[in-house]
C-alpha cells in the first residue's frame, strides 16, 4: 500500500515532541495497521528504532494510506 505523508506531519518531525522518529518508522508503523481505515483514526503505541514510543492519525484514500500526522510521546 503507498504510503503518503502530509506536509502538517512532516513539519511535525522537526519538533522536539517528535525527536528521533524517522520516516522509515512511520512507513513500518503503518505496515501494523491491519484493516482498511475510512475515517481518520488515531493509532498507539509505535515504536521508533531510537525507542521514542509515537501515535498517528491515519485514513485510507484512493490513493493511498494518509498519514495526517504524528505525536511523540
Amino acid at each position: 500500500m503507498k504510503v503518503i505523508i502530509t506536509e502538517h506531519a512532516k513539519k511535525r518531525l522537526n519538533n522536539l515532541r517528535q525527536d528521533k522518529i524517522t520516516i522509515e518508522d512511520i512507513f513500518h508503523a503503518t505496515e501494523e495497521i491491519p484493516a482498511h481505515v475510512p475515517s481518520a483514526a488515531r493509532f498507539r503505541g509505535f515504536f521508533a528504532k531510537s525507542g521514542r514510543v509515537f501515535d498517528l492519525v491515519v485514513k485510507d484514500i484512493p490513493a493511498g494510506r494518509l498519514i495526517i500526522t504524528i505525536i511523540g510521546k
